[in-house]
C-alpha cells in the first residue's frame, strides 16, 4: 500500500511540470540562445557571475531535498559521481535551489550547505534563487533539472536529466543519462543530439509573481 501511495504522489509530482508553459523570458534559454545573465552571491558568501566563465563549460542543476527524484540521485550517489566527474574536467557546476522562501521546503543557506555536506556532494557553488529570477530566466520546472552551458555562453542543453522518469533509484543503471550523453558528444565535437529533453520530477516551488 505505501508503494502504491509513493508511486502515485511521484506522478502526481511530474503533472505540474508537464502543465507549466514556458513565458517569452523562459523561451530564450532554450537550446542555440544566449545564457541568462546571473549574478548572484552563493551560500557561502562569495560571489558567482556566470559571465566570469566565459571559456569554461558550466552545468546548473536544480535541487531539493524534499523532492523524492532528487532523493534518488543524490541517494544513489549519482548525482554526486557526475558532479565529481565534471568538475574533473574543469567544468563549473552550479546547483542551484529556486524554492520561495514562504514555502515549507524552502531551506536558509547554512541548512541547505549542510544538506549538500551531509550528501558529500561538490558543486563549485550552490546557489539559493528564493526570488526565483535565475529558475524563471532558465525555464526551470523539476527538481532536478539541468542546463549545459557552453564556453561561448549558449545553452546547449535545458531539460531532464536521464531518460527513465521516476523515484526509484533502481532505473538509474538502465536509464540513458542525457548530461553524460551531451558531454560525450562535445567532446567528439558533435552537436548535442538531444539538447532539450522534457524535464521530469517536482515542480519549482516559485514565489507568487
Amino acid at each position: 500500500m505505501l508503494k502504491t501511495l509513493a508511486a502515485r504522489l511521484a506522478a502526481l509530482a511530474l503533472l505540474p511540470a508537464a502543465l507549466l508553459p514556458l513565458s517569452a523570458a523562459q523561451a530564450q534559454a532554450q537550446p542555440g540562445q544566449p545564457a541568462p545573465a546571473i549574478a548572484t552571491v552563493d551560500i557561502a558568501g562569495k560571489p558567482f557571475n556566470l559571465a566570469s566563465f566565459k571559456g569554461r563549460h558550466v552545468v546548473l542543476e536544480w535541487f531539493n531535498p524534499s523532492c523524492p527524484f532528487v532523493v534518488k540521485h543524490y541517494g544513489s550517489g549519482n548525482m554526486q559521481a557526475l558532479q565529481k566527474r565534471f568538475t574533473g574536467d574543469n567544468v563549473v557546476w552550479v546547483a542551484i535551489k529556486s524554492t520561495a522562501a514562504s514555502h515549507p521546503e524552502y531551506l536558509p543557506p547554512a541548512r541547505a550547505g549542510a544538506w549538500m555536506t551531509e550528501q558529500k556532494g561538490v558543486p563549485t557553488h550552490v546557489v539559493l534563487d528564493s526570488a526565483g529570477t535565475i529558475g524563471r530566466a532558465y525555464g526551470a520546472r523539476t527538481t532536478p533539472q539541468m542546463v549545459i552551458i557552453d564556453p561561448k555562453g549558449q545553452v546547449v542543453f535545458n531539460g531532464a536529466i536521464d531518460s527513465i522518469r521516476s523515484a526509484n533509484p533502481a532505473d538509474i543503471p538502465k536509464a540513458t543519462n542525457f548530461v553524460v550523453q551531451a558531454f560525450d558528444e562535445i567532446k567528439a565535437g558533435k552537436p548535442v543530439s538531444n539538447a532539450s529533453p522534457a524535464p521530469y520530477g517536482c515542480s519549482v516551488k516559485y514565489a507568487a509573481g
